[in-house]
């Protein structure tokens, strides 16, 4: 872990980029997977940040776009869910690759 890395949840940000992917349960969801190195220093953070069930509220920002929402913990890492009014304010869809910049909500 870079020690210079500040793991304060009030000022921690990240920027990262990545495929928007769908999990196809009975009510579909869009997500992006958030990068193992950000992945690690939310697991440092995660317990006191958390409010049940290892989830992780957040705002996110992509093009003209900022949303809330909670990161879910999802096979050592975490992933990022991109609401429908996301999608279809920025025109995105499964496969699209975005950037986006996230912070932990209070």
């Amino acid at each position: 872990m870079d020690p210079d890395i500040d793991l304060d949840p009030e000022s921690w940000e990240v920027e990262f980029g990545g495929e928007i992917w769908t999990w196809r349960g009975p009510a579909p969801h869009h997500f992006l997977s958030v990068p193992a190195d950000a992945s690690a220093q939310l697991r440092m953070i995660a317990s006191i940040v958390t409010y049940g069930w290892g989830m992780i509220p957040v705002r996110a920002w992509t093009g003209g776009s900022v949303w809330e929402t909670s990161l879910f913990a999802k096979d050592g890492g975490y992933v990022l869910p991109v609401k429908a009014a996301v999608r279809a304010a920025e025109g995105l869809g499964p496969g699209d690759t975005i950037v986006v910049r996230m912070t932990i909500r209070s």
